[in-house]
């Protein structure tokens, strides 16, 4: 486990970095929110659209692999959600509750580690990871909300929730990176010069941005959060193993880093979510500050052990 800590150190190392800069004053909430901009509109889509233009499609749309990762998650957001409804919270509370459970920092945080300590074949089954978040759970919770305010399935939620992929930068470069592959196009040296030395900022900067976020970070509900944490760093990751494992024929190498994935903390958008529709925005930012704290331990932990 040392030579793996050794190795994440330096991860945990700059997002602590972001952390002390921000709560000493010396970089401004402002500035964390312009900082995350450059990450999440151009760094972190020009990493993944190079990944993914050179990335054979069968490693994407691997259906054991996928439908592992689905139900394995599938299974935590059910069992957070139901235990939050026998804490009698209501169900937008439990959606968010679950989101927290099951939704992970793939994107800042996983693809850049996950790709410098099991190499760039990492990248197929972190997509799967990403793709799978974004699109189904991120459009899930979408729906719960709205169909509980609104008090019926409307087809008129489609059109925000299609929106919404459309908007965001990860599930585009995704998309666009799998038509280019799909194509058989080579990517021109001066293009793929241009989208390396741009994705070269995304590893620092997002790492940077997320230690920023969360000195801004403020704890509610410890009790509730501290199992949202275990959940989403110690269940996760054991749910998608035994799916990967247990239930569908998913190669190693490909189980392995959807595992490693699975453990990341709590996703900093699921805050994003919270405060825009002012469901317990403080306990989703305690879930994170805690998740994000001891998977320094948790973390390394399973990384060490999928990859011995």
């Amino acid at each position: 486990m040392l030579p793996i800590l050794l190795k994440t150190l330096p991860f945990f190392a700059i997002l602590g970095l972001g952390y002390i800069a921000a709560r000493r004053g010396f970089f401004s909430e402002q500035a964390t929110a312009h900082l995350t901009k450059f990450v999440f509109y151009f760094a972190l889509p020009a990493m993944i659209f190079r990944f993914a233009a050179t990335l054979p499609l069968s490693e994407v749309f691997h259906t054991p692999s996928v439908l592992a990762y689905l139900c394995g998650t599938l299974a935590v957001y059910l069992l957070a959600t139901a235990v939050a409804l026998i804490r009698r919270t209501g169900l937008e509370e439990a959606a968010i509750e679950a989101q927290s459970a099951a939704i992970g920092n793939v994107g800042f945080l996983g693809i850049p580690m996950l790709v410098l300590l099991m190499g760039a074949e990492a990248i197929g089954p972190v997509m799967i990871v990403l793709a799978t978040d974004l699109v189904i759970f991120g459009s899930l919770i979408v729906v719960l909300i709205s169909a509980k305010r609104d008090g019926r399935m409307s087809p008129q939620i489609l059109g925000p929730i299609a929106l919404g992929l459309l908007k965001n930068p990860m599930v585009m470069a995704i998309v666009a990176g799998l038509i280019w592959s799909g194509l058989s196009f080579p990517v021109p040296a001066p293009a793929m010069e241009f989208l390396t030395l741009l994705g070269g900022a995304a590893t620092p900067g997002a790492l940077f941005a997320i230690g920023a976020s969360l000195a801004a970070k403020s704890a509610e509900r410890l009790s509730v959060a501290i199992w949202l944490s275990t959940a989403k760093l110690a269940l996760h990751p054991l749910a998608v193993a035994f799916a990967a494992f247990y239930l569908f024929d998913v190669p190693a190498f490909t189980a392995s880093v959807m595992i490693a994935a699975a453990a990341m903390p709590t996703a900093g958008n699921v805050y994003i979510l919270a405060q825009h529709y002012g469901i317990a925005p403080l306990r989703v930012s305690s879930t994170i500050l805690i998740s994000t704290a001891v998977s320094i331990v948790t973390l390394t932990a399973i990384i060490a052990a999928v990859l011995g």
